[in-house]
């Protein structure tokens, strides 16, 4: 058995991570130089699909579609073993006017998936908050979002409980430790870590980390800014996705809009421009929401990478690192798929699914 693995970066990444491998190693210590989960895992929506499916790599649609039949379960678990429930609320989503509807309809033939095109009408007697003007819809039941700042809570909850489980918040990592082309641990502030494996689940930064080795991780951070509205719980019974921006409905009435997509580094700041742009999404798409005002306005860096596929697996060259990292916009998404088909093969376990693809190899400069 692996005596003690450390995990750097405690998003949802991390932490579930951390989960899946806490039953099967003697000590696991997640380090986060922040507080866990406060990152683009607090700040994205939530959805449990990638925006437009369709336009990613089968590599994606396979973490995808695993993490989506998985995510009921994993939310139940948590709720019963916490007390949190982070709210996988089932609702389904509708796409709006699509330049590539026609892609969109293959893709469901040929992945088996329940997306179709529906009379626009039908759109607007489901929606029917739902702004004019809109000619075209396709529709994918059984859709869900995730309620992602309370799956953060949850999954520290139950990382709390389990005694061979460390979560170092404020803790960050100046660098490795190694012997060789071995890596030995972590160096913070308070002094060395030392591990037998060291996992690299640090989002955005993550190549930041790791470039004092001579790496470079194609993984660079992407602003994303979003405004939340709180409505009457029945205000919104359907997500709804047009030109790029969408509205997803939480149980308690509250209504996420996003997202920009903005390459300015690690500046966080939420912008006036912004702003106005979200609140005019809103109401093409909700017109009800002009008479609204906003209750939340916030930005957060997503990991972008290439393609939008995540590196998974021990980097060459250096053994004892790892790495779950690179998600780009589907971090939440791709989640349990990820952090599952981790577990396998740091573990030694038959993967989930093949892990060829997303193996750092080849990808790394």
């Amino acid at each position: 058995m692996t005596k003690q693995v450390v995990i750097v970066g405690g998003g949802v990444i991390g932490l579930l991570t951390a989960f899946n491998l806490a039953a099967d190693v003697e000590q696991v210590v997640l380090c986060d130089k922040g507080e866990v989960g406060q990152e683009s895992s607090w700040a994205g929506g939530g959805i449990v699909s990638p925006l437009y499916p369709w336009r990613y790599s089968p590599a994606v649609t396979a973490l995808a579609h695993w993490s989506q039949d998985f995510y009921p379960q994993l939310g139940a678990r948590l709720l019963a073993s916490t007390g949190v429930d982070p709210e996988v609320h089932t609702t389904g989503l509708y796409w709006l006017d699509l330049d590539d509807e026609a892609e969109a309809l293959a893709w469901a033939v040929r992945e088996g998936r329940p997306l179709s095109a529906v009379p626009i009408e039908q759109a607007y007697a489901a929606v029917p908050v739902l702004g004019a003007g809109f000619s075209r819809a396709i529709y994918m039941a059984g859709v869900a979002n995730v309620r992602n700042p309370r799956l953060v809570k949850s999954l520290k909850a139950a990382l709390l409980a389990l005694p061979n489980v460390t979560l170092r918040e404020h803790c960050a990592i100046s660098g490795f430790s190694r012997e060789g082309e071995r890596i030995t641990g972590v160096e913070t502030a308070d002094g060395r870590i030392a591990a037998d494996q060291v996992v690299l689940t640090a989002g955005a930064w993550s190549g930041d980390l790791l470039r004092p080795l001579g790496l470079t991780l194609p993984v660079v951070p992407v602003k994303g800014q979003m405004i939340l509205f709180k409505c009457a719980e029945d205000f919104l019974p359907s997500m709804v996705l047009a030109k790029g921006r969408y509205a997803i409905p939480r149980r308690d009435g509250h209504i996420l809009i996003g997202s920009t997509l903005e390459h300015t580094g690690y500046d966080k700041t939420p912008t006036a421009d912004a702003l106005e742009s979200l609140k005019a999404s809103a109401v093409e798409l909700l017109p009800a929401l002009a008479e609204a005002t906003p209750v939340g306005h916030w930005a957060g860096l997503r990991p972008g990478s290439p393609e939008g596929l995540p590196y998974i697996g021990e980097v060459p060259g250096w053994q004892g690192l790892w790495l779950n990292c690179g998600h780009y916009r589907n971090g939440l998404v791709l989640a349990p798929a990820s952090c599952q088909l981790f577990a396998d093969l740091l573990l030694g376990r038959e993967p989930i699914i093949d892990p060829a693809p997303y193996a750092p190899g080849g990808r790394l400069r």
